[in-house]
């Protein structure tokens, strides 16, 4: 519905900051400079209205955004320059198009007449970005920001959501132009964000499912970006199917539900992987069946008839071939199957599951959480966590070993909880998108957990946790490697380490630089306490865990493998 008010003459900053305004845009992530210094300018005059966070890397600023929309579900705004301010924010542009997140990212760019002539800090920011943006668009007159921006909104949160990125040249930014208000977007000619529900192909699904002895749900984010966890647990409980989750499915149900039967992938739970090879009905929803979930695709659920839920038509027989496809949005297609399917248990199917868990748990989890040596492990910090936390933090964690101990270990009691890069596997991520998630869930404790090696990507951002009192607790599990990769250098190369040993800094002493409390651990007798202390802190905190140099993440599906030769150790 358009704002109605009198026709004024306003410059393209302001309006595109009425348009943000109208959006409802809570928090920007943003870093000035020359080309953008006019939306900058009136942005002066908006302080009451739209809150701006100074980051100190775009990057940094890119990754809180992501944050920001992967808690509160909302689109996350991002502000960069020209030039080298807006090659900065790639990365995360292209972790964001992989792991459909949504964000509108604008960019200041040289005056119209400068364009394709070199000019100071130019860059050909459309075509640079058209491989990682679900869309992007030039603005060089005023008259067209508050259309543009409307759609890109749209675009950025509608059917599967992504990344859209808006480039703005100077002149348009300082532009006076007849403003006549601003109209939200909600349809655009030729885009289908949602694709047609064919009844059709519910009812055979309902039927597969029906006649299955084996059944198996694979759920990934899509649940989540569909808002719908209630109808996917009321589809698996009337259903009785064991579930299991990508890392970006994590907390559509809570972890001790008793038909989540864990995690899927190279470094998944022992039973999700080896029984995907036994199902007789595999139905995934608003998942794509990521190389790094299916191992060899040669060798990956042949015995299986599938059943794919999603709401991107090019994910169906991308990867997997498809039985049954279902387009359309998990919120409105899971309802239409839960009316269809017979309420079953498949009680003895579920205890299978259950027995792999007590060999994983024999094999590699008790020894995890609870080791016999001197020396402290990431399981153990993460299971004592979970104890403080009661399962209820936000765990935002970066890339690594640590990740994916986060993603087996962390206790997701809430949707939205787990936090990671998972497509692109961006190191760096952890500490931005830990700040952004705080503004997306200013009611829960968020928790980063974070490697050596990536804090060291963008500790910078320690800077704007101290110049906004952003309260986030950081635990850096340092191994003093870059562990995954010489967990593989271990495995499969012989134990030729190469360039993986890496030094920090005395963290405790640079988080006191930025008036950050912190302390370091590296006794078990120390880590109890050290967690109290940091959970109950009022404001940030740094605290650095001393963990064993050479644990292996296990289990784990060796590359070029199957998923039922996932090994224990």
């Amino acid at each position: 519905m358009k704002n109605t008010q009198q026709t004024r003459e306003i410059t393209g900053a302001a309006a595109l900051l009425e348009g943000l305004v109208a959006e409802e845009t809570e928090v920007i992530f943003g870093y000035p400079g020359g080309a953008i210094m006019p939306i900058y300018d009136a942005l002066y005059d908006f302080k009451d209205k739209l809150k701006h966070i100074l980051v100190r890397h775009e990057q940094g600023g890119i990754h809180a955004g992501q944050g920001y929309a992967r808690t509160s579900g909302k689109v996350g705004v991002v502000f960069a320059t020209s030039g080298p301010g807006a090659t900065n924010l790639i990365t995360g542009l292209a972790d964001a198009q992989i792991d459909s997140t949504p964000l509108v990212c604008i960019t200041g760019q040289v005056f119209a007449h400068l364009l394709g002539t070199d000019a100071f800090q130019e860059s050909d920011v459309i075509n640079i970005t058209a491989p990682v943006t679900k869309w992007n668009y030039q603005i060089t007159d005023a008259s067209e920001i508050p259309a543009v921006l409307a759609k890109a909104f749209y675009i950025a949160k509608s059917g599967r959501p992504g990344p859209v990125l808006i480039d703005i040249t100077k002149n348009a930014q300082m532009q006076l132009f007849q403003y006549d208000g601003y109209t939200p977007c909600n349809h655009i000619r030729s885009y289908r964000p949602k694709p047609n529900i064919r009844k059709e192909y519910i009812e055979k699904a309902a039927q597969l499912i029906n006649q299955a002895k084996k059944p198996f749900v694979l759920f990934g984010q899509g649940v989540l970006l569909g808002k719908a966890e209630k109808e996917f647990q009321q589809f698996i409980e009337k259903s009785g199917i064991p579930a299991a989750w990508t890392i970006l499915g994590a907390g559509a149900i809570p972890t001790n539900h008793p038909q989540n039967v864990g995690m899927l992938g190279m470094h998944g739970n022992y039973g999700p992987n080896v029984l995907t090879n036994e199902c007789d009905v595999l139905i995934a929803i608003g998942m794509r069946f990521d190389d790094r979930v299916t191992g060899r695709l040669d060798k990956y659920a042949k015995q299986a008839k599938v059943i794919h839920l999603d709401i991107d038509p090019a994910e169906i027989d991308k990867n997997v071939k498809t039985e049954v496809p279902v387009w359309g949005d998990c919120k409105e297609t899971l309802p239409l199957l839960t009316a269809l399917v017979d309420k079953k248990t498949h009680s003895e199917w579920l205890q299978k599951f259950n027995e792999y868990t007590k060999q994983e748990h024999e094999a590699v989890i008790d020894h995890e959480l609870n080791p016999k040596g001197e020396e402290l492990t990431m399981g153990e910090v993460l299971h004592q966590l979970n104890i403080l936390s009661k399962g209820d933090a936000i765990l935002v964690s970066d890339v690594g070993q640590h990740q994916m101990i986060a993603c087996r270990y962390g206790k997701f009691n809430n949707t939205r909880s787990n936090i990671t890069s998972g497509g692109l596997g961006t190191m760096g991520f952890g500490l931005p998108a830990a700040i952004g998630a705080k503004f997306g869930a200013m009611d829960k404790t968020v928790v980063a957990i974070i490697g050596d090696g990536g804090f060291q990507m963008t500790l910078q951002e320690l800077g704007t946790i101290m110049q906004n009192d952003i309260d986030v607790k950081i635990i850096i599990l340092n191994n003093r490697f870059l562990g995954m990769v010489r967990q593989w250098q271990e495995l499969f190369n012989q134990k030729r380490y190469s360039f993986v040993d890496i030094e920090s800094p005395d963290y405790v002493k640079l988080a006191q630089a930025y008036r950050i409390e912190s302390k370091r651990v590296d006794q078990r007798n120390e880590l109890i306490p050290a967690l109290t202390q940091m959970m109950n802190h009022k404001g940030s905190f740094l605290l650095e865990i001393m963990v064993t140099k050479e644990n292996n993440v296990f289990p784990m599906v060796p590359q070029g493998c199957s998923v039922s030769e996932i090994r224990l150790k």
